[in-house]
């Protein structure tokens, strides 16, 4: 269990006066993250003036929160590691009226129970959103600079000798990025590559072209995109409709030398596909998250970077979670709906 101390020293600006209604609060998280991490010094003293956080110690696993303590909450804090918040879960926190997660997709944990009791739910996924795309804008002009490749040769060589000859066909000029799924994540990135000399192709069954154009690119079918695409970068959420959809034929459909960047889900790609198609060395892919299965196959393959799903909130990215989660506590605090709530029907088509 965390066990941080509750009182933080004051910090130099006090801030607004506490809200006329102090909800009691409750801290969750998994034991492997700190949660001075996530909720630094100025976030917990903004919790301390919009509510009453009694609790020994800053955070509370799962498993450990204390009866009472959970039968007084109104509002539960979250991140990962949260409860999984079904009917004998909220049958032990008679008084809860509000969850706010300060981390991504609320899918594991709110059940139907919860919209039942008329809980309310905000979700953090749209801080989470910005570091991802983030990461996504780096890979793509990394990629198409073909920098790995060109350090590697460096390293070897030591020369520049025939640099321009041999790399002549490399650069982000006027290439053709294809965005899979226009979610909070997808959408940020086609915002960021707008600032540069790209074509931007759009594969989302939700929207119709108008709307895709209003977000500066153009709605194509999927096995389009693949085909017409030096970089493919899935953004969709996991659905069963959306398993395996970058499969043996679509893989094949993208061009030579073309990339596909994996930052949604695993089970977005068929894995066993995607390790064949690199080990014939005509693709290269970045992987953050990849299909369990075959991730061992990719670590040595010299057409993959592979991180260990690193490109949301991660470091002092946490920070920003945290005054998100606290922004919401504030607005319910003080009688204001959500800026960020979530509802039955936005979960059933989104990660």
């Amino acid at each position: 269990m965390n066990a941080s101390p509750l009182s933080p020293a004051p910090l130099a600006d006090p801030g607004p006066p506490p809200s006329p209604h102090r909800p009691g609060v409750l801290l969750v998280m998994d034991d492997l993250l700190d949660p001075t991490d996530v909720f630094d010094e100025q976030a917990r003293d903004r919790i301390h003036r919009l509510a009453r956080w009694d609790s020994p110690v800053l955070a509370y696993t799962a498993a450990q929160l204390p009866p009472r303590a959970l039968a007084e909450a109104e509002v539960l804090l979250t991140c990962w590691g949260a409860p999984v918040l079904d009917g004998p879960f909220l049958d032990r926190a008679p008084r809860l009226r509000a969850v706010i997660h300060a981390a991504g997709s609320v899918k594991g944990i709110v059940t139907r129970a919860t919209w039942q009791r008329g809980i309310a739910v905000s979700s953090a996924a749209w801080a989470n959103a910005l570091p991802v795309a983030e990461y996504t804008l780096a890979a793509v002009l990394s990629v198409n600079k073909q920098v790995l490749q060109i350090r590697e040769h460096y390293r070897r060589t030591r020369s520049t000798a025939g640099l321009r000859q041999d790399w002549r066909h490399i650069g982000n000029y006027r290439r053709t990025i294809g965005i899979v799924g226009a979610s909070h994540i997808g959408r940020r990135v086609i915002e960021l590559l707008r600032s540069f000399d790209y074509q931007i192709l759009l594969h989302d069954p939700t929207l119709d072209p108008a709307a895709a154009e209003a977000l500066g690119t153009r709605l194509v079918p999927l096995d389009e995109l693949c085909r017409l695409s030096d970089v493919v970068s899935l953004h969709a959420p996991a659905l069963a409709e959306t398993r395996g959809m970058i499969n043996e034929q679509r893989l094949a459909l993208m061009r030579d030398g073309a990339t596909l960047i994996n930052t949604a889900r695993g089970d977005l790609v068929d894995g066993p596909a995607l390790v064949a198609e690199l080990k014939r060395g005509r693709l290269q892919a970045v992987i953050d998250v990849a299909d369990p299965g075959t991730e061992a196959e990719l670590y040595d393959l010299p057409n993959v970077f592979l991180t260990p799903h690193i490109a949301g909130s991660f470091g002092n990215e946490l920070r920003r979670l945290g005054h998100a989660a606290v922004d919401e506590l504030e607005r319910f605090a003080t009688g204001r709906p959500f800026q960020h709530g979530t509802t039955p029907q936005a979960l059933d088509s989104s990660a």
